[in-house]
């Protein structure tokens, strides 16, 4: 009989596959993976197939073999993205391909890598991969990204055990983020978590909120104007075809767009952040009319400066996500020292690309036409937690009203 935690690994793979992208029968799976994740991704393959898959095309990644890329390669490579991969991303984006990508890295991956090499890798796979890019922030074709644990990742979360230990309780903190029990049952149980999302999204759309006041004890004072039109979006998205999927696994999040030249003061983040392969902790943004005009942070400042200044959108903010302190992964009392999870656990900014369907319309609008009715571009995107216990959000609606939406980290709502 097999053990618990493989049925329960199975379970994660179809999970991902029925509600993660709701694979139909026939479509080819692009799934993109790290070499140390390959028992995990040959599950999902299986799933994939079970489910109809006309084929699994596998895209690998490695960790080792990253970094010494950034340390060692010629300082050309980082200017230039090779026709095969152009081929193989854009080609799939094209044709409405679902992707699965298994999240899992070293948060410190790249530590002491040169900032700029990392920036020229960002522009060349920005201008290369654009129609890649486009179509899965457009939902224009399903799209999912999950996570297992790898030893370099569960050692940095839980440091004072063992490797394999280590590896195995963040095996079992994703299990339980993302609903997995073994009783089979995970499906059902995001369904109705889902539907949960769907109503306090409803009830944010109907309050068409002009903007958001932002304080709490570290020091955000934020005011986040919202463009007319404004969208909350939340777990699910459905391509123009009406393919549902849900874009991360885990999720608890109800996002919307900012207007790009809307967003003034100060915000401070609340947990660190990974972005590139660096942690970046202990910092604050200052924003005047949308932009980002200093950065400080007591780690990893020069990699936070280099992501806010990839291109001219990066210096802007993209997203705005509502998370209640009071959560499932919050409650779990873990510092994943990873996005998908810890964006999860607090309430999150972004600052780079906007999501079209947080406009009414967006998804079938060019992106000067976006841009024309507040919302930003970049080739950039990172999430950044800025939740606390005492956060306090207010909202003011296009008539005037004065509306709680967070008080003390949580819905008000």
């Amino acid at each position: 009989m097999e053990n618990t935690l493989e049925n329960k690994r199975k379970e994660y793979a179809r999970l991902l596959v029925e509600i993660g992208l709701g694979l139909q029968r026939g479509q080819t799976l692009l799934l993109q993976s790290p070499v140390a994740c390959a028992p995990f991704a040959r599950l999902c393959a299986s799933a994939a197939y079970d489910a109809g898959a006309r084929e699994v095309v596998l895209s690998w990644s490695d960790d080792f073999l990253t970094r010494e890329r950034y340390l060692r390669a010629d300082g050309a490579v980082f200017d230039e993205v090779p026709a095969w991969r152009k081929h193989l991303l854009n080609d799939a984006a094209v044709a409405g391909t679902p992707r699965l990508v298994i999240d899992a890295a070293d948060p410190e991956l790249l530590r002491d890598v040169d900032a700029d090499r990392i920036v020229r890798a960002q522009r060349a796979a920005g201008d290369a991969l654009e129609p890649y890019y486009h179509a899965y922030m457009n939902n224009d074709a399903p799209w999912c990204i999950a996570a297992v644990p790898i030893p370099s990742w569960a050692k940095r979360v839980f440091p004072d055990v063992s490797e394999d230990e280590a590896t195995e309780k963040l095996w079992d903190a994703i299990l339980e983020t993302v609903r997995v029990t073994g009783d089979g049952r995970s499906a059902e149980r995001w369904r109705a978590h889902l539907a949960t999302l769907e109503e306090r999204k409803n009830r944010l759309n109907a309050l068409r909120f002009k903007s958001l006041h932002y304080a709490n004890r570290l020091g955000t004072d934020l005011t986040v104007e919202l463009p007319e039109g404004h969208l909350w979006s939340a777990g699910s998205g459905a391509t123009p075809k009406g393919q549902p999927f849900v874009a991360n696994i885990p999720t608890e999040e109800i996002f919307t767009a900012p207007h790009r030249l809307g967003v003034n003061g100060v915000v401070y983040a609340a947990l660190p952040l990974v972005d590139n392969g660096n942690v970046i902790d202990g910092f604050h943004l200052v924003v005047r009319n949308g932009k980002i005009v200093e950065a400080h942070a007591e780690t990893g400042e020069a990699f936070l400066r280099a992501a806010c200044t990839v291109d001219e959108g990066a210096s802007y903010f993209g997203e705005v996500a509502l998370v209640p302190y009071d959560s499932p992964i919050s409650n779990q009392g873990i510092l994943y020292y990873n996005t998908l999870f810890d964006e999860n656990a607090r309430c999150h900014l972004a600052f780079g690309e906007a999501y079209p369907e947080c406009l009414a319309g967006g998804n079938a609008m060019s992106r000067e036409e976006l841009r024309a009715h507040g919302l930003n571009w970049s080739i950039n995107h990172v999430d950044f937690m800025v939740g606390t216990d005492d956060l306090s959000i207010v909202g003011t609606t296009r008539d005037g009203r004065e509306v709680p939406v967070f008080v003390d980290g949580n819905f008000a709502l």
